[in-house]
Parts: structure tokens; sequence; C-alpha cells
């Protein structure tokens, strides 16, 4: 089965991440039948032989990591046939895009539960408009010559590590590994 693994705070060749190669390579030694890094964001699409636990590829690929490169921050894994569902979802369809900087999905911890939604940030550049229970989806807009960032919104918010793509990152990860 394929999943994708979502890590935080992470540019493939940046300091304590790894390379592309690395990165790949740490997945396939866990135990993953092969592994692809897509963008350079810590997105990595990998697949596991049946009856093995994608959680346990992940962790010793984390391991693997921090010994590597000193990568300690956590990542989120998701099937690929999830992702397709919430891509044909099309959560996105009635948002005017030119109103907005970024539509965005976030990958939240296990157990958190948004408030009552809409959510939006102080400055008016977040808006978290929508929950699938495990990812929340929000717009980030510019205030001035800066855009909100829902990562930082979120975490701040629940005091925990979350990690943010733009929609259309996981548009076109579905499109190239369903």
């Amino acid at each position: 089965m394929k999943y994708v693994a979502f890590f935080r705070n992470v540019n493939l060749g940046r300091p304590n991440c790894p390379s592309k190669v690395q990165f790949e390579a740490a997945f396939v030694s866990a135990g993953a039948e092969s592994a692809v890094s897509f963008l350079t964001n810590g997105t990595i699409a990998f697949v596991v032989a049946a009856g093995i636990e994608p959680r346990n590829v992940l962790a010793a690929a984390h391991q693997r990591l921090q010994v590597a490169c000193g990568l300690r921050e956590p990542a989120f894994i998701r099937t690929i046939d999830y992702l397709a569902e919430l891509v044909a979802l099309d959560p996105f369809v009635s948002v005017e895009r030119s109103s907005v900087h970024e539509c965005c999905v976030s990958f939240l911890p296990q157990g958190i539960a948004l408030p009552a939604l809409p959510l939006e940030s102080r400055r008016g550049d977040v808006e978290v408009f929508r929950s699938t229970g495990t990812e929340a989806l929000s717009l980030s807009r510019k205030v001035g010559n800066t855009p909100g960032s829902p990562n930082a919104f979120l975490e701040k918010l629940f005091g925990q590590p979350v990690t943010t793509r733009a929609w259309n990152t996981v548009v076109r990860l579905v499109e190239r590994h369903a």
C-alpha cells in the first residue's frame, strides 16, 4: 500500500535536513519497498508490503534521519487513497482564488479537535473553515506584504506541532501517486 509522510519544517538539503538521497534511502532501509520524495518540503511517498506497519517504517526512517542529519521534526502519515478522497471532495471549489494568497491543508496530531469553525486569526490573515478530523483546511491572506501562516496559527492554538502544505501540492501529489 502507498503512504505519504509529511514532515514539519523540512527543506531538503538545508541544515538539520536530509538530502533527497538521504531522505529516500532512510525509508527504503527502514523497510519501505520504495520511497520517492515529492518537492523539497519534506513530503515523501512510500510503499510498504502487506503486513508491514507504515508507522514502524516511518519511525525507523525518522530515527535514521535523526542520526544522519539531526532531523528532529515530527511527521504525519496518510494513505495516498485517503488523500485522493480528500482531493475528490474539492473543498476549495467555492473559494474565489484571487481573494486569497493560498489554499492550505494542515496535518494535525492525533486526538486534536478544532473548536467551532470558522476560526480566524486576529490579523484576519488566516481562516480555518473546515476540518476533516485529521486535517484543517484553511485560507491564507496577505495583510500588508505578509501572508498569513496557517501552521503558526494552529501551532499557537494547540501548543503542538502541525505541518501545512499548499492545497495544490496535495493535488499534484495525488495526481502523480494515486
